[in-house]
Parts: C-alpha cells; sequence; structure tokens
C-alpha cells in the first residue's frame, strides 16, 4: 500500500484512474475501515439473498447501483471521503471537483437546528375546534408521557417528546385539527418511533375532543432539523470574475423561475440523494421535505443561495431539511450501508446530515459552473460514452477509445458508437 493510502487527507490525485482494488486500499486506510468491511466492499454481489428477501415483499433479484468516492471534501475542519451511489454519470466527479476548488479555503462550515420530528394527528367532526385546540394543549404533560412510554429506549439515549402544536386548518372537507407532537429522534431518522406515538396517541385526541381521529403519520417536512453548509470559492480558484458573475446569473434566474429551480434543485438532490442512498436512508423522505422546503414561502425557490463577498470571491449557502440516521431500518441491517458509514467516520446522526447538506452544496456549485461556462453536456456526456461504448459491446481498452472517438465526433450515440468499434476492430491486428 502507498504511502499516499495511509495520510489521513481526502486529497488523493488521480483516485480516478486507480484500479478499484486500489482504491479500495486507498479508503480502507483512510477510514481505518474494519477487514470485515473492507472485504465486503469488495464483494462482487454485496448482498445476501435471504436478507433482501427480509427488506421487501416478492423479493427476485438486486440491482447494483455503483459507489463512487467524492475526494477533496472538508466540513468542519476534517477531512472527509464521501460514499456516492448513483446510476448517472458525472455526480461523483463534479462534487469532488467542486470541494478541490474550496478546499484551500477551508471547506465547507455547516450548522443544524436539531434532530426532531414531527408527527401529525388529524382530528375530524369537532363540534368546536377552538375549545379542542385548547383541551389538546392543556394536557401535554400527559401527552409527553403517552408518548415516551411508547420507546423507553429513545428517551433511555436522551430522546423523546419535546413539544406540541395544535393547527385548525380549513379545507375543502370542513375544518380539521391537526396534533403535531415534536419528538427529539437523536441519531434515527424516526419515521417508526414518531408513528408509533401519533398511532398510540390518536384514540386518547378522539376522547378529549370528541372529535374522530383519522391519519396518524410523520411529516417529511422536517423543518426541525434544518441542516446549514456554506462554502466561499475565491474567484481565482474558479477562473475569475467572469465565471464568478455568471453564475450568480445562473443563481438568479433559478431563484425567481420555478421552471428553472426544479432542475436547479434536482442537479442538488443528485448529491444528496446518492450520499442518502449510499448510507441506507430514505432518499424519498428527503427528496420531499426538500422540495416542499424550497415551496415554503409560497414560491418554489433555490434551496440554495450564491453572493459575492467583500473580497470579491463566491459564497454559496444552502438550507434544507435531512432527515437522515445511523440506527433503524437498512442502516442497520444492510451489511454495505454499514461498511460505506464506516468510511464516513460518523459518530451521529448529525454528522452525516452536516456532509450530506456539504455535498448537495458542491454538487450545485459544479452544475452551475457547468451551465455558465462550458455547458452540461460537454463533462457529463463524455462520461456518458463509456456507457454507450459499452452498451455496444466495447471490452477493455476499447471502452475508452470508442468513447474518445464519439465524443471528438459529437455523436454520442448507440449507432455512432457502433461504427466506431467495429472500425476498431477492423484495423485490430
Amino acid at each position: 500500500m502507498t504511502d499516499q493510502a495511509t495520510s489521513h487527507t481526502s486529497r488523493i490525485p488521480g483516485f480516478h484512474k486507480l484500479p478499484v482494488e486500489q482504491r479500495i486500499d486507498h479508503v480502507a486506510a483512510f477510514a481505518n475501515l474494519a477487514e470485515e468491511h473492507r472485504r465486503q466492499l469488495a464483494l462482487a454481489s454485496n448482498i445476501d439473498t435471504q436478507l433482501a428477501d427480509h427488506m421487501i415483499e416478492n423479493m427476485v433479484t438486486t440491482i447494483a447501483i455503483p459507489v463512487g468516492i467524492a475526494t477533496n471534501m472538508r466540513v468542519d475542519g476534517r477531512d472527509v471521503l464521501v460514499p456516492m451511489a448513483t446510476e448517472e454519470s458525472s455526480v461523483v466527479a463534479a462534487v469532488g471537483n467542486s470541494a478541490r476548488q474550496c478546499y484551500e479555503a477551508g471547506g465547507f462550515t455547516t450548522s443544524i437546528s436539531g434532530t426532531e420530528m414531527i408527527a401529525q394527528i388529524q382530528l375530524l367532526g369537532l363540534p368546536d375546534p377552538a375549545r379542542a385546540r385548547l383541551i389538546i394543549l392543556e394536557r401535554q404533560s400527559e401527552i409527553e408521557r403517552i408518548c415516551n412510554a411508547c420507546d423507553p429506549m429513545l428517551v433511555s439515549l436522551g430522546g423523546g417528546f419535546r413539544d406540541l402544536e395544535v393547527r385548525r386548518v380549513e379545507t375543502p372537507s370542513g375544518e380539521m385539527l391537526i396534533t403535531h407532537i415534536i419528538v427529539d429522534t437523536r441519531d434515527a431518522m424516526g419515521a417508526n418511533a414518531v408513528n408509533s406515538m401519533a398511532e398510540r396517541l390518536a384514540p386518547d385526541l378522539a376522547a378529549w375532543t370528541g372529535g374522530r381521529a383519522l391519519l396518524r403519520i410523520l411529516s417529511n417536512l422536517a423543518d426541525r432539523r434544518v441542516v446549514r453548509a456554506r462554502a466561499t470559492w475565491p474567484s481565482t480558484a474558479i477562473g475569475g470574475d467572469d465565471v464568478r458573475d455568471a453564475m450568480i446569473a445562473a443563481y438568479h434566474f433559478a431563484d425567481n423561475d420555478p421552471y428553472r429551480a426544479a432542475t436547479h434543485n434536482k442537479g442538488i438532490m443528485n448529491g444528496i440523494s446518492a450520499v442518502v442512498l449510499a448510507t441506507g436512508n430514505d432518499t424519498r423522505a428527503v427528496e420531499s421535505g426538500a422540495h416542499a422546503f424550497a415551496a415554503r414561502t409560497g414560491r418554489y425557490r433555490s434551496l440554495t443561495s450564491w453572493e459575492v463577498t467583500a473580497s470579491g470571491d463566491l459564497a454559496g449557502t444552502i438550507e434544507l431539511p435531512l432527515a437522515v440516521g445511523l440506527v433503524g431500518g437498512a442502516v442497520k441491517i444492510h451489511p454495505t450501508a454499514r461498511a460505506l458509514l464506516a468510511i464516513l467516520q460518523v459518530k451521529s446522526a448529525s454528522d452525516l446530515a452536516r456532509i450530506v447538506a456539504a455535498v448537495g452544496l458542491a454538487q450545485n456549485f459544479g452544475a452551475m459552473k457547468a451551465l455558465a461556462t462550458e455547458g452540461i453536456q460537454r463533462g457529463h456526456m463524455s462520461l456518458h460514452a463509456q456507457n454507450v461504448a459499452f452498451a455496444v459491446g466495447a471490452v477493455g481498452d476499447e471502452v475508452a477509445e470508442v468513447a474518445r472517438r464519439v465524443v471528438a465526433q459529437s455523436a454520442i450515440n448507440e449507432e455512432a458508437a457502433a461504427v466506431v468499434l467495429a472500425e476498431l476492430r477492423r484495423a485490430a491486428p
């Protein structure tokens, strides 16, 4: 193993050029992985059939998604290597390149509002909604006791019931009373915990108020679990003031036009969802919460904000809810997710969320810079060309050569790749 592989830095020049086995060596050395985790990463199929059969219904097979490592990431003063699970070309490279350009400026700085989740209980048919609201609020201590009794383990770990909100909501079905129970779920994402509490509490709320309980379920708009990340990119590191100003204009477009914002935020989620998936967390919950948060002002907007600093550099921030965990669900039982979490060396769900937010900001920087300069297709399609080469049957060194030629021809499609492959093979000795 090289000296570079044993050094504790996320700066690994040429990482993408190394054979897979050597990449695993680097990652294992960086994170001081246990041998069981290293072996798991090296397995051709890294989930046991019986385990997969117990994770979902009617399981027939598994589908492998490539996991890449984003290098150059420095988050809150600590170098990290970030596993990202995605099938989309250029996502991992964009994060690593973006992080490299702000690495010397200190990387990413983060904060988090907490680890609280919300469960909602819907009450219908109330004879006096205003009075019912007060009845529920007056019983907060009793509600706390009922909720905490549902999960003594969570309470023993410092979590549990924290607060109560009761909202009157006018709808076409009539006025509804919506009770929010606020629960600190600590290092769990918390869906099972808060759902169990809502199910248990609902009959009591109905009995106290004379209403009828209907839905009892968590909210994925986890706005009590908001994570923020910020970073500064020196103007000289990103190509100068013209590039900086073009990126600011790109951000203003996204923040003021929902058609652009949808794609702008999708690019952010390319990075975020890749880390969430790699760590066994719920991508759908995180995505729905992020998009709902982007529309919280009544208009769908950018999840990021960008500005020029007093010294002329480019500063970016991201703010979004991130309900992720280190325990429970697939995080606990999927061996590859556990191995990839070991690479991150995180000690809490908050630590993981901070890294995820930083990745989202890096991804957004990379996408905006590409769009504002050479266009998104150049880098993306260069990588996609390799997929096209595989699709037409290229093997070994043929893959890179077919990809190079179709990119040079600006004809990145299977028809062109098939012609190039045939020519290549005819010319072979």
